[in-house]
């Protein structure tokens, strides 16, 4: 296991089944890292994002990373809610992938969450990555899988408003959902916040299974 200290990431890889996971799991703390750091390298995946969805997905990408000079941004076409009948194909990309960054921390989805798409992208990410820093994120939804985070970053009123207004920004095809609202977005970030005792009462959650802290030898 790599030892890492988030505030020292360079090498970001951001791994989502669907696309608007990514900025809902993570887009305020890559938001803070990208204005913290001058020399981020992120590479950004979406597994899914069928007809007009594949657009908001790499809008919404580009502008979440504005302040990211070196980013790749990949759009798959994998079969929306059959990733487990997918699985040796996703998991040849996953190789791709793997072949073309070395990365500091990489972000997926929560190894619990109910959803079979997010489920097989975690289990991939793990099987792929077995010497990096993993941080699985939280998608609230109507299964009710939320769990008991053990990694917070604390955001800023401005990272967390940011944040809120591009997913609204980019993701219209998702209006309609009855979850998708910047009431749900702001609750989300005002628990993980009290949580972690956070200045600014917001944050953002991760579930990290394996740690290594000290020196190398």
């Amino acid at each position: 296991m790599r030892y890492v200290d988030l505030a020292s990431v360079r090498r970001i890889l951001c791994l989502g089944a669907h696309s608007d996971d990514i900025e809902i799991g993570v887009g305020g703390t890559l938001l803070k890292l990208a204005a913290k750091s001058q020399d981020l390298e992120v590479c950004w995946v979406v597994f899914s994002a069928p007809g007009q969805r594949a657009e908001e997905a790499r809008s919404s990408a580009d502008e979440f990373l504005s302040g990211v000079s070196r980013r790749e941004i990949k759009i798959g076409s994998f079969r929306e809610s059959y990733f487990p009948s997918e699985w040796p194909a996703i998991k040849d990309w996953f190789e791709q992938i793997k072949s073309g960054i070395d990365p500091d921390v990489v972000f997926t989805h929560y190894r619990d969450d109910r959803h079979q798409d997010h489920r097989v992208l975690s289990d991939l990410t793990w099987n792929s990555f077995r010497n990096h820093l993993i941080l699985e994120y939280e998608i609230l939804k109507y299964d009710g899988d939320l769990g008991h985070p053990n990694v917070f970053v604390p955001l800023s009123e401005e990272n967390g408003n940011q944040k809120i207004e591009l997913l609204l920004k980019h993701f219209r095809t998702q209006s309609n959902k009855h979850w998708f609202t910047r009431d749900t977005f702001e609750a989300m970030h005002r628990i993980r916040g009290v949580e972690c005792a956070s200045l600014t009462g917001r944050a953002e959650a991760f579930y990290c299974r394996k740690l290594v802290l000290g020196e190398d030898d």
